[in-house]
């Protein structure tokens, strides 16, 4: 043991430190004492729902009896042998299998995340975060340290059930290959998930001592919403892609397809056979359990890489922005591209617009967090700026503002909303309606003219001199989304309505642009232009005087 252990420090010190934390014998004996009681627990209220023999009953049914008339609420006809009933163990152990599934995953996801968070919140409070970055191991080395030794007492946990999970999906005849698949997407979907509750902890510790209560909740909402969401062939499908129990249909014998209620329904197969009708791109991605499996590892894959690509960039350098540039366009491109695909699924391309433009919104008041460089950055990247100018350096202010790490993120954000905008207009001119090609259009140009000037007062709210500049630009922005949308909708002024042009100033503006006379479409769309004209006028100004001032101090020094 001591051997290991000195094996397992040499690969990795963190791991080891964590580890050696937490591998205590009360540690131990609790985490296997909550494992085994809950299998136990769990066996026991499935052994209750067993039929038990009345002298006062003279007709038995039951959900595992074997009857021909079985459904999921009255159960079977019961059928007695030799005094004690027939029993199907096959339904028996599907049922516990399923529950162990569910519990576990919904277990493994919101523990871990709450572990994790609460983890780097301490280590933040004690400043003892700051001491792992001056130490000499690589960023993949602590937080894969991190990953594996935080929630170790949590995988032990879970190691202990995996032989009851085994041997309660091999008893209801379930294919062991799909059972080991299963297993892999839940673990993509931890070390996706505990990946992203890492780079939250860093990004939000100003949230203190509720940091590990608001991820463990959303994650908990957002687990138990994709679990049960089944397949609409729109672009709401791109949900599915991120729950391991999308697979679960699959898992399920057909002879017991109906009788499934943890779906909430007594109808499984509805799940099952629009999971098959899934497609990307035409491509038949739910025809069969393996390609469904692949689908979804290759999301969880592409989306963890990015998120450790922004916690090697965070850690080492709080002030830096989560992303760089170049990140966002390879994020952007691959966000709009996945939803194309989904969306063709759908007979009606107007439907998907509401998707599409709370989707947009969505990201994008993401990106400009993400992005946004704050007021010591811009400061230094303005006076570095004029040094240039002023040495005659060759300089490119465009080639900066597109790929700089310090510059303004403005034209970053309206290159990733060209990029939006150069894949979807071919795809609303080939796919949609003729009569809606002209809608969709504008309102994707009313959104891309709202979220510029969303970008634009973000990052002048960056460049106020006060600690909480970032809660002051997520307030504007959020006010700004949310606000118009809420007034007109409390004042009850409809698009079709007296008063409904005001609903193009908002960034739902679809249904709008359709009662909207043409000169009320171009005069507001010139307004919102010209709104972020003359903010990016005074976003320029307040930049340059940043530059001039720092300068004329350094060199007063």
């Amino acid at each position: 043991m001591l051997l290991t252990l000195e094996r397992l420090g040499n690969w990795n010190p963190q791991l080891f430190r964590e580890i050696k934390g937490r591998f205590k014998t009360r540690n131990i004996v609790l985490a296997t004492g909550i494992s085994l009681f809950g299998q136990l627990l769990l066996l026991m209220y499935h052994f209750t729902q067993l039929p038990v023999l009345n002298p006062l009953d003279k007709y038995y049914h039951n959900r595992y009896c074997t009857g021909n008339d079985k459904s999921v609420y009255s159960g079977a006809s019961c059928f007695i042998l030799n005094g004690n009933f027939v029993i199907d163990w096959q339904q028996w152990w599907l049922d516990v299998f399923m529950w162990l599934s569910f519990l576990g995953m919904f277990a493994l996801l919101t523990a871990g995340t709450f572990m994790l968070i609460g983890d780097l919140e301490r280590e933040e409070k004690r400043g003892t975060l700051n001491f792992i970055r001056l130490s000499p191991q690589s960023t993949q080395s602590i937080f894969l340290g991190k990953l594996l030794g935080v929630p170790s007492l949590l995988y032990l946990a879970a190691a202990l059930a995996l032989p009851l999970h085994l041997w309660s999906g091999i008893n209801a005849k379930i294919p062991l290959s799909l059972i080991l698949t299963l297993e892999g997407l839940v673990i993509a979907a931890s070390i996706f998930t505990y990946s992203a509750a890492l780079l939250f902890g860093l990004v939000s510790s100003w949230l203190g001592g509720f940091q590990p209560w608001l991820g463990t909740g959303t994650v908990l909402f957002f687990s138990f919403v994709f679990s049960f969401k089944p397949i609409s062939n729109d672009g709401y499908d791109l949900l599915n892609s991120f729950s391991p129990s999308t697979l679960l249909p699959y898992l399920i014998p057909e002879t017991f397809i109906k009788t499934q209620r943890i779906f909430n329904t007594n109808e499984a197969s509805y799940y099952l056979s629009h999971l098959k009708d899934w497609q990307w791109f035409h491509l038949p991605i739910g025809a069969n359990a393996i390609s469904t499996a692949c689908f979804i590892l290759l999301n969880y894959g592409l989306w963890t890489a990015l998120i450790w690509q922004a916690l090697k960039r965070y850690f080492r350098n709080p002030n830096a922005t989560a992303l760089s540039k170049k990140q966002s366009y390879l994020l952007i491109a691959y966000l709009t591209i996945l939803n194309l695909g989904l969306i063709l699924q759908s007979s009606s391309t107007l439907s998907q617009l509401y998707f599409i433009g709370f989707g947009i919104v969505l990201v994008f008041s993401g990106l400009i967090a993400a992005l946004s460089p704050h007021r010591q950055t811009l400061q230094d990247w303005a006076r570095y700026r004029q040094e240039r100018l002023k040495t005659g350096v060759k300089y490119s202010l465009i080639r900066d503002l597109i790929w700089g790490e310090k510059s303004p993120a403005v034209v970053a954000i309206a290159l990733n909303l060209l990029i939006v905008a150069a894949l979807f207009v071919p795809a609303t001119l080939i796919f949609a309606q003729p009569g809606n090609r002209n809608q969709i259009i504008l309102a994707l140009l009313y959104t891309i003219s709202f979220l510029l000037s969303c970008a634009t007062i973000a990052q002048f709210m960056l460049l106020m001199k006060t600690s909480k500049r970032s809660l002051w630009a997520g307030g504007a922005v959020a006010a700004g989304i949310i606000l118009p949308p809420m007034i007109l909708g409390v004042l009850s002024i409809n698009p079709g309505e007296k008063g409904g042009g005001l609903w193009l100033l908002t960034p739902f503006a679809l249904d709008a642009i359709k009662y909207a006379s043409i000169n009320a479409i171009v005069s507001t769309l010139l307004a919102q232009f010209a709104f972020f004209g003359f903010l990016n006028l005074q976003l320029t100004r307040q930049l340059k005087k940043a530059g001039e001032s720092a300068s004329k101090a350094l060199l007063k020094s």
